[in-house]
């Protein structure tokens, strides 16, 4: 493949936990997450996987875990789309099936957005949701809709 061809395909958010073995068993139970573990190395880690999701844990040696929001007052610490704006309510039923935290439930944004946020086991904000409305998302942007 000639490399002007080259497209980044997908991102993996680094989350930092203080025990990584809880947070990768909340994701496995809570969110339906699958894993690959790596306690055994010098950096404590585990990837997560669920569709085409992929999120690392990684032990933290110091400091305190704080989502985006407590600590700047703004800003989710991931943010996931599914596949259709259906799907948003389809997920939002699951994870309140488990008991995950939902701090917001599923709305229409200002911003063109269909979504609602979790809190994970760490405190983080994940918001999930798809875009519903792309005139009203794209409105300022350079990008051809």
């Amino acid at each position: 493949m000639p490399e002007d061809k080259v497209r980044l395909i997908n991102v993996c958010p680094v989350f930092i936990s203080q025990d990584v073995k809880r947070t990768v068993t909340f994701y496995v139970e809570k969110l339906g997450f699958k894993f690959a573990t790596h306690y055994d190395k010098i950096d404590n880690f585990a990837t997560i996987y669920r569709d085409s999701i992929e999120l690392v844990i990684v032990k933290s040696k110091f400091g305190k875990i704080e989502s985006n929001t407590r600590r700047y007052g703004a800003g989710y610490d991931a943010y996931i789309d599914p596949n259709t704006v259906a799907g948003v309510d389809v997920i939002y039923k699951e994870f309140l099936s488990k008991g995950v935290k939902i701090v917001s439930k599923p709305m229409e944004t200002d911003y063109g957005s269909y979504e609602f946020v979790i809190e994970d086991i760490d405190g983080r904000y994940i918001g999930i949701g798809l875009i519903y409305d792309k005139k009203v998302y794209f409105k300022n942007s350079d990008i051809d809709i």
